[in-house]
């Protein structure tokens, strides 16, 4: 496994450690639910001159409906990138997941995942899932939640078109610290292991609020593939620095 991405998933594993002990500490309220619609835009441009030319931008959308008995997420994003006019990178990713509340804490949930990378390993993979999920911290400034469950995956090979097909474990954590009242750290992490390849996905981000709407956010993805064709690199990096829309609650 690649050097970077141990370092970086043993730092997550060592923050989150770090914060379950904190949080047991600490006897904070736990935040009131919120009910309805809620959810955010964000949106990077980097354009560069000169010796050489480029251009990319990065579009991301998440909405959230919560009610007292279920909760259901929809999230898209897309990156395209381009190197004196010729395209370098492109990809795009889709997400839905419905959660049926058991108790205040513990849900079952059914999710979707699909992606398309014109650059990857793989040309798109998509993933159908279901399993258990819980609330492990939920106050005004910590928020932990796990789940683990099983299903199934489809992927086409880029190198040869072939397509691959099996059962999968899924595991998510995702993690979110309200350091200030207007700067917030989030963690997420995504595994799909299968008997073909184990998917691997991290996003780590920092988001600092203009006001009630805008913020700055600056975001770390990290994409994994176990198995890839000889010469193809398992793991992609991505750096971004956007501007971010809240609306909703």
């Amino acid at each position: 496994m690649n050097t970077s991405l141990i370092k970086h998933l043993t730092a997550l594993a060592l923050t989150l450690s770090l914060t379950l002990v904190s949080t047991s500490l600490m006897a904070e309220d736990e935040e009131e639910p919120k009910y309805g619609w809620s959810g955010k835009g964000e949106f990077g441009l980097v354009s560069t001159t000169g010796n050489s030319d480029t251009f990319s931008y990065n579009l991301g959308l998440k909405f959230e409906y919560n009610s007292e008995q279920w909760r259901h997420r929809l999230a898209a994003s897309a990156l395209s990138s381009e190197d004196d006019g010729e395209k370098t990178a492109q990809r795009f990713e889709l997400g839905a997941q419905s959660d049926y509340k058991m108790t205040e804490k513990s849900y079952v949930f059914g999710a979707l995942r699909y992606d398309n990378d014109d650059f990857s390993a793989y040309k798109d993979q998509a993933t159908a899932s279901v399993g258990y999920g819980r609330q492990i911290l939920d106050s005004k400034t910590q928020q932990l939640r796990m789940e683990a469950g099983v299903g199934y995956r489809t992927a086409t090979v880029a190198e040869t078109d072939e397509t691959e097909n099996g059962m999968i474990f899924r595991g998510m954590l995702d993690w979110g610290w309200q350091i200030t009242e207007s700067t917030k750290l989030g963690d997420r992490f995504l595994i799909e292991a299968g008997s073909d390849n184990t998917y691997m996905q991290n996003d780590l981000g920092l988001t600092v609020a203009i006001n009630s709407r805008f913020a700055l956010g600056v975001a770390f993805q990290v994409r994994h593939n176990s198995d890839v064709p000889p010469g193809v690199d398992k793991t992609d990096t991505q750096t971004s620095v956007n501007l971010v829309y809240n609306f909703g609650q």
